[in-house]
This record gives structure tokens, C-alpha cells and sequence, in this order.
């Protein structure tokens, strides 16, 4: 990160000379030229007048690494609530820029999309809190319910709301152009379940078992059997996965899943703890929000809180979060709770 060939880049890249730099940050022309040597730095009062004078960030003035910059832009994303419309305008710029290099464009897609994402969520956070005042305030209005289950992400019995139509067209097409991509199969699979295209989703599955040889085909024909109403086929299928060995965590928490929906919720604790235990570091919080939210269900408050500073501990010592909106979200989850 050397702030004097960054400053000579830039200046040569706008096509000025030392002295005409010089001038416009009120400086000497040997000043500038120390800087681009290497012999001395801005002082730091003059940071910000450079980065506004070519355009940039002062962070991009210490011409940091593409890859670190991005890290830096994640990192941004979730260190705090919703952000503010000039911040997510610079975010865009600067992925922008990312994204016309072929190298480096599928990272700044993905970092707009959870750009957007967790804008998305911080509104639907906001929609809840002012969906609940609203139906409070109107004495139970239509609408306002209705408002306040759409931001809650709530069920929707109308089958032409609720299905994922357009989702599955899209990935049953990328899978087809990509027949090795596990990760967009399991994607595919789960919604075609979730829709009972369950015929559909056995042809799908058996393309998965070509490239996949872990707990996750037993468990995709659990949930076909499952949605299918077949029993003895859905105990067969729980019988091997809960009988496998030699798992990754992920098997588990599954199975933590699966138990919860059944609503057999020791079951689903005992697993969800042992998912934990087999995690390699940084560990994940799934478990302990999971834990927590079968507590509240139970109305088990001391014990959801104490899954909440589980999930705390596992922030701040597994993945060293020690402030921020992450963290801020679980602690009033623990103060609603006491």
C-alpha cells in the first residue's frame, strides 16, 4: 500500500504534471514529487483534499489490492443497519468499476447482490416494525394485516403468489447448461419440492446422486417421500441418514432440521448441538439460533437467552465481530426476551 506510486498513477493517468498537482493542493511541486519517490507522505490533514481532487476514496489512495477492497465492501455491507443513499451509490461505483474487469465481475455481482439483499432485509425489518404500529393504530385494519404479513414473510394461500415458477424455469435451465453444479441442483431440488413437482424433483435428484455420494441423497428422498405422503419410504430414508458416519456438520444441523419440523424438538436440539460440536473454526450460528428459536416457541425464555449468548460468544470469538448490527440484533433479542 504505497500512497506515492498510487498519487503518481493517478496523476499521470488525468495527464497533469508535479507542478500543476502542486497547485491545486495548495503544495510545493517537490512535495509531490517526495511523495511519488517515496521519501515522505501527505500529511494525513491532506488526504482527504487528494481523494477529493482525483475522485476516489481516501482508502483507494493506498491503492489496496482489488481482492482487498472487495473484502473491505463486504465487510462495510454488514457492519451495520441500512445504509444510507450516498453510501450505497459510492458501493455501486466502486463494484462497477470491479465489474467491467472480466477477471473480477462474477465477485462484484455478487457483492451487489448482497448489496441489495441486505437493503432488501433492513426495509422488510423496517416494514415490520411499522406494519405491527399500524395494525395497533387502526384497530386490526385488512390491510394493515396484510402489510404487516407480507414484510413478515408470511404464509401465502394463494398458489399463484406462493410458488416458484419463474425460479425453478431458471435454474432448471442453468442446470442443464450446467449439469456439475451441485450447489444450483440443491437449489433446484428444494424448490421443486417445496412445490410438489415432486416428479420432477426425482429426475433432478437422480442427476444429484451422480455427483454426490453424502448424507444429501438420502435426505432429498426423505423430503420427496415426506411431501408425497409415502411413510415407509420417509422412515427407511430417516434410518440411513441417521445411521451415516463420517459426516460433514452440515448431516446434523439436517438432521436438527428435520426433527424440528416434526415438531420433536429434543431431537432437533440434540442434533443441532452435536452440528455445532462438529464444526472445524470459525464455527457458525446456526445451531444456536436455531436452539434459541425452539425455546421461544416452547416459551422456555431462560433457555432461548441462553442460546442467544451462545450465538453471541460464536460472533465474537469464532468470527471476531465485536460491534455492529449483528451483533446489535441478537442483544434485543435477549432484551425482548427478559
Amino acid at each position: 500500500m504505497e500512497i506515492g506510486k498510487e498519487i503518481r498513477r493517478l496523476r499521470e493517468a488525468r495527464g497533469i504534471t508535479q507542478e500543476a498537482l502542486a497547485e491545486a493542493l495548495h503544495v510545493t511541486a517537490q512535495s509531490v514529487s517526495k511523495w511519488e519517490r517515496g521519501t515522505s507522505m501527505p500529511d494525513i490533514q491532506m488526504l482527504p483534499q487528494i481523494a477529493v481532487y482525483f475522485g476516489i476514496t481516501i482508502d483507494q489512495l493506498f491503492a489496496m489490492a482489488p481482492e482487498q477492497q472487495m473484502e473491505r465492501i463486504e465487510n462495510r455491507i454488514y457492519s451495520q443497519g441500512l445504509l444510507e443513499a450516498a453510501e450505497v451509490k459510492q458501493l455501486e461505483q466502486q463494484l462497477a468499476v470491479f465489474s467491467e474487469q472480466p477477471e473480477l465481475a462474477g465477485q462484484a455481482h455478487t457483492l451487489l447482490a448482497k448489496l441489495y439483499n441486505h437493503q432488501a432485509e433492513q426495509y422488510r425489518m423496517l416494514a415490520v416494525k411499522f406494519g405491527k404500529e399500524a395494525v395497533e393504530k387502526t384497530g386490526g385494519d385488512r390491510d394493515a394485516i396484510s402489510e404487516l404479513a407480507n414484510a413478515w414473510s408470511s404464509y401465502i394461500p394463494d398458489w399463484n403468489v406462493r410458488n416458484h415458477h419463474a425460479l425453478i424455469e431458471w435454474f432448471s435451465d442453468y442446470c442443464r447448461r450446467n449439469p456439475s453444479n451441485r450447489a444450483a441442483l440443491m437449489w433446484l431440488l428444494d424448490n421443486l419440492i417445496d412445490d410438489r413437482r415432486l416428479v420432477e424433483a426425482r429426475q433432478w435428484m437422480e442427476k444429484l446422486a451422480c455427483l454426490d455420494n453424502t448424507f444429501r441423497i438420502p435426505m432429498y428422498r426423505y423430503m420427496i417421500a415426506q411431501a408425497a405422503g409415502e411413510k415407509e419410504e420417509a422412515a427407511a430414508c430417516m434410518h440411513e441418514l441417521e445411521s451415516m458416519e463420517n459426516q460433514e456438520w452440515c448431516w446434523a444441523v439436517t438432521l436438527g432440521d428435520i426433527y424440528t419440523l416434526r415438531q420433536e424438538y429434543d431431537k432437533a436440539i440434540a442434533w443441532y448441538r452435536k452440528g455445532q460440536e462438529l464444526q472445524p473454526s470459525p464455527k457458525f450460528t446456526d445451531s444456536a439460533v436455531s436452539i434459541a428459536h425452539i425455546y421461544e416457541i416452547l416459551g422456555d425464555a431462560p433457555k432461548a437467552i441462553e442460546a442467544y449468548r451462545e450465538q453471541l460468544r460464536l460472533l465474537r470469538e469464532e468470527w471476531g465481530i465485536v460491534s455492529g448490527e449483528e451483533l446489535d440484533e441478537v442483544e434485543r433479542a435477549i432484551h425482548r426476551l427478559q
